[in-house]
């Protein structure tokens, strides 16, 4: 008995840290990657023509699955003894996972804006990111783009 709950703190705290480590990077306009840092960005200035409210879909990266794959499978072998321990155990970790994946995918969900601009240039073009900051049609903005496509809409 002991020894189980060793074995249980053990893997919440491994599940906790794993859950932790796969965070993902934020959408947000106003958070760069350490690769875009010192990077150029072509700048273009333009006018908000349209804000639509967005879901961005939350990562599936595994970890959720595997943290919750663990704990179901401990949770699982609490169940019965010999055999039933067992088939306990694998039922708690198949649904542990699948329970850990969709939390994973929920909690990592966010709400972003669909911002649709035109350029001096009379271009449209539309960005999505992370619904940090408010943009309403007629603002004045800044669209950066990186090299590497990403783009961003800032208040100029």
């Amino acid at each position: 008995m002991r020894f189980m709950k060793a074995t249980t703190t053990v893997v919440v705290v491994l599940a906790g840290a794993l859950v932790l480590s796969g965070c993902p990077a934020s959408m947000s306009g106003g958070a760069y990657t350490r690769t875009q840092t010192r990077e150029a960005q072509d700048v273009r200035l333009g006018y908000v023509e349209s804000v639509r409210e967005v879901q961005i879909e939350g990562t599936r990266s595994g970890v959720g699955a595997l943290s919750g794959a663990a704990l179901g499978g401990v949770a699982g072998s609490s169940i019965g003894r010999g055999r039933g321990q067992v088939a306990g155990a694998v039922g708690g970790a198949v649904l542990g996972g699948l329970a850990g994946s969709a939390i994973e995918e929920g909690v990592t969900r966010q709400p972003g804006l669909e911002i649709t601009v035109r350029l001096d240039n009379g271009r449209m073009i539309a960005v999505t990111q992370a619904a940090d900051q408010p943009f309403f049609p007629g603002d004045r903005v800044r669209v950066l783009t990186g090299f590497d496509g990403t783009a961003r809409v800032a208040p100029w």
